[in-house]
């Protein structure tokens, strides 16, 4: 062997040592690191059984960071969730900053329009994607849009639409709305009106159910709704369905078998737009149901689904990228590329004028799935996802 130089021997081992150093980092796992902010707080309902669980939602996303890691470690990715509780009347950036100072790019936020409104402005400029898994607003999408924004959960108008549809379709044209005293009762009945005038049903009569407070899950309360509802659904004007918008949880629940004149119930209780329902089978479902049951115990809701969808995307973002790069995740997602499998009988995607996720809206009783929007004949020359909810034409949002 030919004699080398001291200094050649230097050269040489340092050349080698950084061709490990290179190997090695290639061999290293990209992380993703995502955050999920969410109110600590206990909600009440009127039935025992509609109490969500503790693990609403978060018990979704840690079943998608699973589904992203079989594939991941393939693709030497690493996907990580870390939950985050804030109290109701909290300021939310401290907890938003703290993520985003150590690492954290991607923050699904299951949190009052407002405080995603915050979180969003907050980050912006620190290249991070904000993903809204609970909030229904539609003010959300349109005229408080976001351009780092993506939603997941459906709007109430989406939803809304979805329940008129089938009304429709049902011939069930004639709507006795009862609503609720508090801004979201509002608001929902507000979509609910918007969808009969859309697709040709008329609301007959409005009542306002106002919520004096009380106990109502007490015997005396449950005897004392039993004779409050019939009178208070008396003398309504000639209808086909009784729609509730409730949103508060104050009274829609003890309208089903209780009206004056025998009529199906249907929005906030009886017959339930929404985006997942523990009973959900078709599609595939079955499958995404048994993980679910495995590792929490319990059946999906739908801020599981929502939440398990959003981490979902940025899993198959990455994975179709191959890049650890915010920017392009972000740019992938926005792409007509983008579509995501998601158990509900067709792939879903974003629409381009406000990042809302275009979805299937289940329809279903306490027990079983009655029907999925939209429905068969409501037609769209772009897609038929767009029959539910606000449409780019109508739409109020202007992202840079």
């Amino acid at each position: 062997m030919q004699h080398m130089s001291p200094g050649r021997l230097f050269l040489l081992a340092t050349a080698m040592w950084l061709l490990g150093a290179l190997n090695a980092r290639a061999n290293e796992a990209i992380e993703f690191r995502i955050g999920y902010l969410r109110l600590d707080e206990k909600k009440l309902a009127l039935s025992v059984l509609d109490v969500p669980p503790p693990d609403d939602g978060v018990g979704g996303a840690k079943v998608a960071i699973n589904d992203n890691n079989t594939t991941g470690k393939f693709l030497k990715q690493n996907f990580i969730l870390e939950e985050v509780k804030i109290a109701p009347e909290a300021d939310p950036l401290p907890a938003a900053n703290k993520l985003v100072d150590t690492g954290f790019s991607y923050l699904i936020v299951d949190l009052p329009a407002a405080m995603v409104l915050k979180i969003a402005d907050a980050v912006r400029e620190r290249h991070v994607l904000v993903f809204n898994a609970g909030a229904t607003d539609d003010g959300l999408r349109e005229e408080e849009c976001r351009v780092n924004v993506f939603h997941t959960a459906p709007t109430r108008t989406m939803l809304a639409d979805g329940l008129g549809q089938y009304l429709v379709w049902k011939q069930w044209r004639n709507w006795f709305l009862i609503r609720g005293s508090h801004e979201a009762d509002q608001l929902w009945a507000d979509a609910l009106r918007r969808a009969a005038k859309r697709f040709g049903a008329k609301i007959v009569e409005e009542r306002v159910f106002e919520d004096t407070g009380g106990a109502r899950r007490t015997d005396t309360g449950q005897v004392q709704i039993q004779r409050q509802m019939p009178v208070f659904t008396q003398g309504a004007a000639d209808h086909d369905v009784v729609v509730a918008a409730d949103e508060s949880e104050v009274f829609a629940t003890y309208l089903p078998y209780r009206t004056w004149v025998p009529r199906p119930v249907a929005g906030s209780a009886g017959l339930v737009p929404s985006s997942w329902h523990p009973a959900h089978e078709q599609w595939g479902a079955t499958q995404i149901q048994n993980r679910f049951v495995k590792a929490t115990g319990r059946r999906m809701q739908s801020k599981d689904m929502q939440a398990w969808t959003a981490v979902r995307i940025i899993g198959e973002a990455a994975q179709r990228t191959g890049s650890g790069d915010v920017q392009k995740i972000a740019d992938y997602i926005k792409s007509p590329q983008f579509s995501l499998a998601a158990f509900k009988g067709q792939k879903v995607t974003f629409r381009s004028w406000n990042w809302q996720l275009r979805q299937p809206v289940l329809l279903s009783d306490a027990r079983s799935v009655v029907s999925v929007s939209p429905q068969e004949g409501f037609l769209h020359q772009l897609s038929e996802l767009d029959t539910l909810g606000i449409d780019q034409p109508e739409t109020k949002c202007k992202l840079p």
